[in-house]
């Protein structure tokens, strides 16, 4: 048995409520007796809960990727800048402006190539555990990685 029950819905709702029930087949009832079953379901908190800790592992994940990435930038940078000022020697004043205006055509290069990279949406953070694993790969069974 059965009890009726009078309410009033947004023509909005009343609306989505309608196309469901035709798309499921369903009366409209079925759909908001299932919403509200849904709502008052004890359980209704720990699948609410477990949706929100599937969000947070989701983003905790996103974040670790952001530090390692940030991390291994600030480091390759690092590395180069060292590696840059031990092996390059300083210029005599007379070469100079030389060697500032061919800075200027090789960095104007170096932004086209990086341009383009970006645009076909290769990066060299991506890049990186492919080295790490062929590498680690190429150990285990006793061959070099250095050929090339």
């Amino acid at each position: 048995m059965r009890d009726r029950m009078n309410v009033y819905f947004p023509p909005a709702m009343l609306k989505q409520i309608a196309e469901l029930a035709d798309r499921k087949k369903l009366s409209r009832s079925a759909i908001v007796e299932a919403a509200v079953a849904s709502f008052l379901s004890p359980d209704g908190a720990d699948r609410r809960e477990a949706a929100f800790t599937r969000r947070l592992d989701r983003l905790s994940r996103q974040v670790q990727r952001m530090e390692r990435d940030l991390g291994v930038t600030a480091e390759t940078l690092a590395l180069f800048v060292r590696f840059w000022l031990t092996i390059t020697p300083p210029l005599p004043n007379d070469a100079q402006a030389a060697a500032q205006i061919k800075g200027r055509e090789r960095f104007e290069g170096f932004i086209e190539a990086l341009g383009r990279r970006l645009q076909k949406g290769q990066s060299f953070l991506r890049e990186i555990p492919d080295d790490i694993g062929s590498a680690s790969s190429a150990s285990d069974t006793g061959e070099s990685g250095d050929e090339r």
